[in-house]
């Protein structure tokens, strides 16, 4: 069993590990779509068992053998309300795992040799500037693409993206409220850093929006006109994956998108004042925080077979490949600097990813959570498994939530020694 406090670091949000209950049989009153695989009928019972355990009203599967989809399945409700069923295409916020096809996004901009991991950020960033006559500290301007990817930058609070900073950087900077990702980061300069940059690994929702504002600043030299982030992404990661419906989410009820699952609270959830002047108090899923700031940190929606088909293309274990091999190998071996052992040993490698390594390869992944909203993970593993699972509502205590389905879902993915031969992405 690998250390699966390290796992919950790669969240949307901040995240002591409970046991796993014995698994009933699926609950008949659970309606499940998709195509039954009576060889992987164990995954729906531990679906199924976790949704139970926790009171979560939907969810959702995905899991590919080598490259070949077989199994992709809905569990339980997308809109409790009118009783809609969770389909196998259906959309999901993805949370933390958004980072992932910003650090593919990165790695595309390498590649084509328009950037470097040692390149500074803030210089590239060189047309954000800091609120009139506040002083800036210039470490800042050291920061660079590798330790913003591995969560180095220099920052310890992760909630600058939420009330009341981004009001008080709309308020200082007279932009617009909820304030956009760089009017936050215009704001955040003229706040010191934590700590030196590099010297330390601290999870930073932050540290990535930075990246998105960097992938638009080079993609828009590159074409030599405005590029957003979220075209850049669809353009050179999702499309070429094969990924057509995957967006950048909205953050009111009102914005879901065609085919998205609402997103439920714990009952007696607590209200939270709104991003939006004048709308009081909301469910944090609506309005706690705005996603489109978050985005290249945790903005993204998308299904569990969507992110199954990312994690497939990253090195064309299905597909075109959209990393080449020597770049893939930088993205799983960099060392992350600040994580040596007292006998000076590294402890951690890999550039977004956690990944552990293991007799026959490595494990990568990667979760995902909002609070009071969902939660999520995108995994492969070194037998050529990758799967990936959403629900749209996620426990009370975050924490021992994902503690307790990452490992067991883990557990079983390694426990497994049977896997279809069929292909679902080739069946008519």
């Amino acid at each position: 069993m690998p250390h699966w406090a390290s796992i919950i670091l790669c969240m949307a949000t901040g995240f002591l590990i409970a046991p796993v209950q014995t698994l009933a049989q699926p609950s008949q009153r659970v309606p499940m779509t998709g195509r039954e695989v009576p060889t992987l009928s164990d995954f729906d019972v531990r679906m199924t068992d976790l949704m139970a355990r926790w009171h979560l009203p939907g969810a959702q599967l995905a899991i590919a053998k080598d490259g070949r989809l077989v199994l992709s399945r809905g569990y339980g409700y997308a809109d409790l309300e009118r009783k809609q069923p969770v389909q196998p295409d259906s959309l999901f916020r993805i949370g933390s795992v958004s980072k992932t096809l910003t650090a593919v996004a990165i790695l595309k901009l390498l590649e084509s040799g328009l950037i470097n991991l040692n390149d500074k950020a803030f210089r590239i960033l060189s047309d954000l500037k800091p609120p009139k006559g506040a002083s800036v500290d210039q470490r800042l301007y050291e920061i660079t693409i590798q330790q913003l990817l591995q969560h180095e930058g220099g920052w310890e609070s992760n909630d600058v993206l939420e009330l009341p900073w981004s009001r008080m950087a709309s308020a200082t900077l007279g932009r617009p409220d909820p304030p956009e990702c760089e009017t936050i980061i215009r704001y955040a300069m003229s706040v010191p850093l934590d700590f030196t940059p590099g010297t330390k690994s601290n999870y930073s929702n932050f540290g990535y929006c930075v990246l998105g504002r960097v992938i638009e600043a080079v993609a828009s030299r590159l074409r030599n006109r405005k590029m957003t982030y979220e075209e850049y992404v669809t353009k050179e990661v999702l499309i070429p994956a094969g990924i057509t419906r995957a967006r950048l989410g909205g953050t009111r009820l009102s914005e879901r998108a065609v085919g998205e699952v609402r997103y439920y609270g714990q009952p007696n959830q607590a209200l939270v004042p709104s991003v939006y002047p004048g709308n009081g108090y909301v469910p944090f899923a609506y309005g706690g925080f705005y996603l489109r700031a978050a985005g290249a940190a945790g903005g993204w929606i998308a299904s569990a077979q969507d992110l199954v088909r990312f994690g497939t293309a990253i090195d064309g274990q299905h597909g075109r490949a959209l990393l080449k091999p020597e770049t893939f190998r930088l993205m799983m071996e960099t060392p992350v600097p600040s994580s040596k052992a007292a006998d000076g040993a590294q402890e951690s490698v890999g550039l977004c990813w956690t990944v552990a390594r293991r007799m026959n390869g490595i494990d990568f992944w990667h979760t995902g959570a909002i609070k009071d909203s969902n939660a999520g993970w995108l995994v492969r593993t070194s037998e050529g498994i990758t799967l990936a699972f959403m629900f749209n509502s996620v426990g009370p205590d975050v924490v021992s939530f994902l503690l307790e389905v990452v490992p067991a879902m883990h557990d079983l993915i390694k426990e497994h020694q049977v896997w279809p031969g069929n292909d679902l992405w080739a069946a008519p």
